[in-house]
């Protein structure tokens, strides 16, 4: 229970790594916000799953900045202040990398926004309630995209680059009051990108020197450990990749 007494937001957090984050969070004692866009049924089913008491969903919108707004005011009226930040929810669509003509510059630009620009307003709304935190963590769930370049498309990849040296600037700007790490996996075994089978991850994984297929209770366990026992480390990346970067 080291996470008892500690208020945590996910978004992204009805389904897949967000769900599982959820989980995990509650199970250590931490009060857990669901963050959702779409998912609010899947939301509400989740919280009552989750373990202990005091969690909350709330809707966030990548797109929407007064949806953050609303967000901040509900956590500051019931918990008075944030203590972690998990950024896992994201955009994506496949499209062959060789494929440009489908990936057109106004696809390629909000495929960005949405994933940077959209997790970089989610974190300047809520600096002054993790301000209020002593133990203060930013955690973004990125991609080894990031720097693998392989990827559902190459928008995606580059959202995730971004992301990854964001999140290396912002841990510079706003320490040492607030940490931020990135959390980068492999192809994770969720629905996050349409068309997507198991079959297909175990066929990656098997060229992987571990051989394992991602599943979204890894990265949640490096999600978990970047706030527990990583208290000295901020703007670096864990990869949970079964070793997929070095294939």
């Amino acid at each position: 229970m080291e996470l008892k007494n500690k208020v945590a937001l996910v978004t992204g957090g009805s389904s897949g790594i967000g769900a599982e984050t959820a989980k995990i969070l509650s199970k250590n004692g931490c009060k857990v916000v669901v963050g959702y866009n779409r998912g609010e049924k899947r939301a509400k089913n989740l919280i009552k799953k989750l373990y202990n008491n005091g969690h909350n969903i709330v809707k966030i919108d990548l797109r929407d900045q007064n949806c953050s707004e609303v967000a901040k005011k509900f956590i500051k009226k019931t918990y008075g202040k944030l203590d972690y930040l998990i950024n896992s929810a994201g955009y994506t669509e496949p499209i062959n990398h060789a494929d440009i003509s489908s990936l057109t510059p106004e696809k390629f630009n909000m495929i960005i926004n949405i994933n940077t620009g959209g997790t970089y307003s989610i974190i300047r709304t809520f600096v002054p309630l993790l301000n209020l935190s002593k133990s203060a963590t930013i955690v973004n769930v990125s991609s080894v995209s990031a720097f693998t370049g392989s990827g559902s498309n190459i928008a995606y990849c580059a959202a995730k680059a971004a992301i990854d040296t964001m999140t290396i600037s912002l841990a510079r700007a706003l320490g040492p009051k607030i940490r931020l790490l990135s959390v980068s996996p492999a192809a994770v075994a969720t629905n996050f990108v349409e068309g997507r089978t198991f079959e297909n991850l175990k066929n990656i994984a098997k060229k992987t020197p571990l051989k394992k297929v991602i599943k979204p209770k890894d990265v949640s366990l490096a999600i978990l450990a970047c706030l527990t026992h990583l208290k000295s480390s901020t703007g670096t990346r864990i990869i949970v990749d079964g070793g997929h970067h070095i294939k």
